[in-house]
């Protein structure tokens, strides 16, 4: 058994220590929101907040989170940055197919919780690692001006 703290709250699962962590939460806990894309940490879709960083839960081995506490798409609302974040996100229209929007709204957070006023090229390092598809990234950089209290 593998006690873990996520959102807030703590869960015991029954899972093999090499298990990635994104199966752990879709799978074992049924938090969906985190979505699998490449597998390979490339595409971003899989981020959450481990200690308030963002990592790529699909690559992530369920025994290498330890005590932290992570958070997902389910609780990034209830911190402060992340509820701006997603009400920027509203506000714009960003999403479009919506399918990569959960791993880019937790970037975007931890962005605005390491730099509450970020540059462009702030931005674009922070966001690098999360890939659209659909090409909203105009649109998202917008909802991160626009949740930094900067004009978009």
């Amino acid at each position: 058994m593998i006690t873990l703290r996520i959102n807030g709250e703590d869960r015991s699962v029954d899972a093999p220590g090499d298990m990635p962590l994104l199966w752990v939460l879709r799978d074992l806990i049924g938090l969906t929101g985190t979505k699998f894309g490449c597998g390979i940490a490339q595409c971003g879709a899989c981020t959450v907040h481990l200690d308030g960083k963002p990592v790529r839960s699909c690559v992530l081995p369920v025994s290498a989170v330890g005590n932290r506490s992570i958070t997902t798409i389910e609780g990034i609302g209830a911190t402060p940055a992340g509820a701006q974040v997603q009400k920027a996100w509203l506000e714009l229209e960003v999403v479009q197919c919506g399918y990569c929007q959960s791993g880019q709204i937790m970037s975007a957070t931890a962005l605005l919780n390491a730099k509450p006023q970020p540059s462009d090229d702030d931005i674009n390092a922070a966001m690098a690692g999360n890939i659209c598809r659909c090409g909203t990234y105009v649109r998202i950089r917008d909802a991160i001006k626009r949740a930094s209290g900067a004009k978009a």
